[in-house]
């Protein structure tokens, strides 16, 4: 997420009399890459094709079902079973004393074969300011249990301040309704007896969304521009730890802890709208999304442009930008493209076949979901090329964002100031006294100091990583810590682990930051 002027089908956008769309994304594999450590060269070939259209109409059925496999990362030669563990870090410390140095690249983990596996049923209604729709989850815990925890996002103090409200229709484990409680506005706990862990349990939990109005966050309806992330009850599970319950923050920042999921989503809009969102378009009607921690859409009238990024492999990007915005999605275009093809190079190949951005009005800056960002008018240099930062961390390697914000923010901004050059300013901001050396912060105690949460979390965040030494084994650094925490849920320990295979003082050199295990 950027906070500073600041979450590609195939086919593109689609428009039809009153249908159904549903999103698919197969998940491509990563590339092995060994022993390759960053570039300082930006390459900037451009768009390999590009075309500027309103989506036309098209009509297509309503369908569901359950989210195929996706196919085989050939990326990764481990096994995808089920691991005890939230991460997994395997070689050791660069020795005392030696001079840092990139080591070979680890083969990039694979998809944990317990993951959830989400059907999305989405009904845009527009006419009376609701979506409604239910939430569906095969859902293993890989630790006993006795509760299932959802998150209601859109409940949050921010969107609900602005007019948003989610309400559930009850939590059932198959046929069965079980007791469920509303701890606080955004978390709900159903006991439905004990959950052994390998169990598998089907979950299903209907809702209906009450749109806010103009909101500068993630929920927001401007007229017919809709955006809809953290729309949806979404489990709060982390493996190998349990149930994430950090409270919702009242700022611009996230609060969420989702693993690497599978979604099928089926989305209903009105005729004459358009929808971009997670996932590639198979067409009939189907989107999937396997592999990414959360979904998200927006809805409303597009102009598009589109392109094929080699990330190193091709990577479908399409930008829109809603009517009545004056923005050439052109322009957003060239930098998703540069941005993707560099970071690809950095910090190992992206992970997924498509990538899609929204231009919608009343934001002030981007909000980063898997495969799709939401941007306002206005944001197509650093925000842009930041929330395509994203997507390596925080879409492909996860966190808990209310407890460690700065493991995707800080890295994130300093991936944007590699792409676009500018470590150096990076490097020479000045960090405010209350938030020196306090990196590490859970979002509790920026609370209540919003005013400096950027430059403290963000930028300190990228100063600790440059504070490392060479920018080129930095990124080396980063593509270790990529690799070894891919669809996983990292923690400080693992970036110190990755930071520390190839700068032997790393531990030292982020601790003055206040960045510890």
């Amino acid at each position: 997420m950027s906070p500073i002027g600041r979450r590609s089908p195939a086919a593109g956008p689609q428009v039809g009399g009153r249908r159904t769309t549903t999103l698919a994304v197969l998940l491509t594999a990563a590339a092995l890459v060994a022993g390759a450590c960053g570039n300082d060269k930006v390459a900037s070939p451009g768009p390999s094709t590009t075309s500027s259209s309103t989506a036309a109409p098209a009509p297509r059925a309503s369908t569901t079902g359950p989210a195929p496999a996706p196919a085989p990362d050939p990326s990764s030669t481990t096994a995808t079973t089920a691991r005890p563990a939230a991460s997994t870090t395997t070689s050791a410390q660069a020795p005392a004393g030696s001079a840092p140095s990139c080591p070979v690249i680890p083969t990039r983990q694979g998809l944990r074969e317990d993951r959830p596996r989400y059907t999305l049923r989405v009904d845009v209604k527009p006419a009376e300011n609701v979506v409604e729709g239910e939430t569906a989850v095969r859902f293993i815990p890989d630790l006993d249990t006795d509760k299932l925890v959802f998150r209601l996002w859109a409940n949050s103090p921010r969107l609900a301040a602005g007019g948003a409200q989610l309400d559930i229709g009850g939590v059932f484990v198959g046929e069965r309704r079980v007791d469920a409680v509303s701890e606080n506005a955004t978390t709900v706990v159903a006991r439905p007896g004990n959950l052994a862990a390998g169990q598998a349990v089907e979950i299903s939990v209907p809702w209906r969304l009450t749109l806010p109005g103009t909101v500068s966050d993630r929920i927001s309806r401007t007229g017919d521009a809709i955006r809809l992330g953290s729309f949806f009850p979404l489990l709060a599970w982390e493996p190998g730890i349990g149930w994430a319950e950090e409270p919702a923050s009242s700022g611009f920042a996230e609060a969420t802890t989702t693993a690497a999921a599978d979604f099928t989503a089926t989305i209903t809009v009105p005729d004459g709208y358009d929808v971009l969102a997670t996932g590639v378009n198979e067409g009939g009607g189907r989107w999937t999304a396997p592999g990414v921690p959360d979904f998200a859409l927006s809805v409303g009238h597009f102009t598009t442009a589109t392109a094929t990024a080699n990330a190193p492999q091709p990577v479908q990007v399409t930008v829109g930008v809603h009517a009545g915005i004056g923005d050439s999605p052109q322009t957003y275009l060239t930098t998703v493209v540069r941005a993707l093809e560099d970071f690809g190079r950095r910090f190992g190949p992206y992970p997924w076949p498509a990538y899609t951005l929204a231009i919608t009005p009343s934001l002030g800056g981007g909000i980063e979901y898997p495969m799709h960002v939401l941007q306002g008018p206005g944001t197509g240099g650093r925000t842009t090329s930041h929330e395509v930062a994203h997507m390596w961390f925080y879409g492909l390697v996860g966190n808990n964002q209310g407890r460690d914000p700065w493991l995707d923010e800080g890295l994130a901004t300093y991936a944007e100031a590699r792409v676009e050059g500018t470590v150096a300013g990076m490097r020479s901001t000045t960090i405010p006294a209350a938030g020196q050396g306090r990196t590490a912060e859970p979002m509790t105690y920026w609370e209540s100091r919003k005013s400096i949460y950027y430059r403290s979390v963000y930028v300190q965040g990228a100063q600790a990583l440059i504070a490392l030494g060479d920018a080129d084994l930095v990124d080396c650094a980063l593509r270790v810590y990529v690799a070894r925490n891919a669809y996983r849920l990292a923690r400080p320990k693992d970036l110190l682990a990755a930071a520390s295979a190839v700068f032997p003082d790393a531990a030292v050199t982020l601790g003055r930051y206040g960045i510890r295990p």
